[in-house]
């Protein structure tokens, strides 16, 4: 019977790894994730585009390859680049997703996390609209925490790390602005799933 309750609740959040509550723009940017690999990481990003102006559409069409390289100065600098995050968190808390998590999204790029390479292969990559050092909004830290804790329901999530720690000296996000203990206690998680508690 506890099976068939968790299973029930399972359907009523997933389909095919799509969660319910996500707006979804299904981006191109994905592959297969390798036979056998399970999903035991999520990884915490920071992005805004351009670099510190929140609240236009750059992101998204950034994800989804519609990102007009002639619209900003910066954006010459990641002509070309094909991206993708599972999720992103908007400064209001509205949550898109991009990738469903049975995929393999292109977020983390060169990684490693405990000892183990290509976090890409078995994590899923959440984005928060914001800039790295920076402060984030009490909203994205109530869509964030839901969200591990779905992904928990739905994965063997055993950690929760930043890209600052599975590509250290190459990525610095989310970075310091971001309240590790807080999103720690909103799970009541161990402290040793979190590699920013530490």
């Amino acid at each position: 019977m506890k099976n068939q309750r968790i299973d029930a609740q399972d359907a009523a959040l997933w389909r095919d790894g799509w969660y319910r509550f996500a707006r979804a723009m299904p981006s191109s940017n994905h592959g297969p994730r390798p036979a056998g690999s399970r999903v035991g990481l999520i990884v915490v990003h920071s992005i805004s585009l351009p670099p510190g102006e929140f609240g236009g559409d750059h992101v998204q069409a950034l994800f989804t390859n519609r990102l007009d390289w002639d619209a900003h100065p910066y954006f010459q600098q990641i002509r070309g680049l094909r991206v993708s995050a599972h999720f992103y968190v908007r400064r209001d808390g509205a949550l898109w997703q991009f990738v469903g998590c049975d995929d393999r999204a292109w977020h983390a790029g060169a990684s490693s996390h405990r000892g183990r390479e290509n976090c890409n292969d078995y994590s899923v990559g959440i984005e928060l609209e914001g800039i790295e050092g920076g402060p984030f909004e009490d909203a994205q830290y109530e869509t964030l925490a839901a969200l591990c804790a779905a992904l928990a329901g739905r994965y063997p999530i055993a950690h929760v790390a930043g890209h600052e720690h599975i590509a250290p000296g190459r990525k610095r996000d989310p970075g310091p602005g971001f309240d590790w203990h807080r999103l720690r206690r909103a799970l009541s998680w161990p402290s040793e799933r979190f590699a920013g508690s530490a």
